[in-house]
């Protein structure tokens, strides 16, 4: 695959030292958004329960997070070429842990529908913005260590889930996610200013990066416009295959534990552990993800994975035990974990921040999307059986890897 954005050649190689703490840097604020993200996740039934909302309202309201999220995410991407990438991740990662005090705060469900807006936009908006900061690094480190800032998230998500379950029976969702606020900015202060200062490494000339845009001229005449729309189309390839693992990640997070109970009558406290187990194999495989790649190259890592997670998933959705379904939860998340990071790195080589955002924004719709389904799915047949799904687009994401093997080597 051609490495875009390019440096200028005049300019100074970025030292190691200086990547390396980038990455450091980077790292924290991938933790610091699965740990914000989580712990506001873990408050959802009492703040259910405070302002009153019916499973349907409260629904709506949580529609508004991922509303808000979609759509910032494209206007992130433009803040990226405007500004650059890590500017626009410190000030998201000030806003993000801002804003999930907010929710605790109303009383009632159209008022935590207004604040779960800015509470979504902000999370899309520090996402796509850490990315784009990651496919930089990633080229200036010329290694695959992408699957290394989602395996931070992933940590870090289980870090504030378990925490926000030790202290739930203890702190109101006011103390616990002012507390988590707290944290947040703490942790924004104290890294920040490396994130700034190393983040120059990245662009030492102070140039923005250049993109593959259609305002670009090319030479050849009608060959930039060819160039452009195969741009478009890669990231668009790109951004399926986001879409198809994350829409097993939403499905498996909101019905992994009722299939567990319901069909397999396990007890609640086992099938509480069917996203655990997901994740836990995830986050593993995500951190061998850069040996992984390494090894094997992005291809193959993303039509193993998907066959690995097709297996996985079939077996956790039709096993007739608790524990090899819980056993095929869990070779779901070693096979989905590195094809999302993958698919974005990939997209934001080809296409900068915008790419990130494209691909960002499919993958995120395919984790708002899949719950919604699997329930449609569970009433016309059922919960068993809609969570094939899962597997059937785990295997259209290894598909699409593999017919496009040649477009984009690697």
């Amino acid at each position: 695959m051609p490495l875009l954005n390019k440096i200028g050649t005049a300019a100074p190689r970025p030292t190691e030292p200086h990547l390396r703490r980038l990455r450091v840097a980077l790292t924290v604020f991938f933790a610091l958004d699965g740990f914000v993200f989580a712990g506001w996740v873990v408050r959802i039934p009492a703040i259910k329960e405070q302002t009153g909302a019916s499973a349907g309202e409260l629904g709506l309201a949580l529609l508004a997070v991922s509303a808000g999220a979609v759509v910032t995410m494209t206007l992130t991407g433009r803040l990226c070429r405007r500004y650059g990438s890590i500017p626009t991740t410190v000030a998201c990662a000030v806003a993000l842990p801002l804003t999930v005090a907010l929710p605790p705060l109303t009383g009632s469900v159209p008022a935590l529908g207004f604040v779960l807006l800015f509470f979504g936009a902000a999370y899309g908006g520090i996402n796509v913005a850490m990315n784009s900061a990651a496919v930089d690094l990633v080229r200036a480190l010329r290694r695959p260590v992408m699957p290394s800032f989602h395996a931070a998230f992933s940590l870090g998500g289980m870090l504030g889930s378990g925490l926000g379950g030790l202290v739930a029976g203890h702190l109101s969702p006011t103390r616990h996610l002012l507390g988590i606020t707290v944290v947040g900015l703490a942790v924004t202060a104290a890294t920040a200013p490396s994130l700034l200062r190393y983040g120059t490494a990245l662009h030492p000339d102070g140039a923005a990066p250049v993109t593959p845009t259609a305002q670009t001229p090319a030479s050849g005449g009608g060959g930039g416009v060819r160039r452009d729309r195969r741009t478009r189309g890669l990231v668009l390839v790109f951004g399926l295959i986001a879409l198809c693992t994350a829409y097993g990640e939403g499905a498996i997070a909101d019905w992994g534990p009722l299939h567990l109970e319901e069909d397999l009558h396990a007890h609640p406290g086992v099938a509480a552990a069917a996203y655990s187990c997901f994740a836990l194999a995830m986050t593993i495989g995500r951190l061998s993800g850069t040996t992984l790649l390494e090894r094997l190259g992005g291809t193959r890592t993303v039509v193993g994975g998907g066959l690995t997670a097709c297996a996985g998933m079939l077996l956790g959705a039709l096993a007739p035990s608790t524990g090899l379904a819980l056993a095929g939860f869990a070779i779901t998340g070693l096979g989905l974990a590195n094809i999302f990071p993958v698919a974005v790195e990939r997209a934001g080589a080809l296409a900068g921040p915008g790419g990130v955002a494209a691909a960002s924004t499919l993958g995120y719709g395919g984790m708002l999307v899949g719950p919604p389904l699997i329930g449609f799915m569970a009433d016309w047949y059922s919960l068993p059986t809609a969570l094939t799904s899962v597997a059937l687009l785990a295997a259209v994401a290894a598909a699409i890897g593999f017919v496009t093997r040649r477009a984009t080597a690697g």
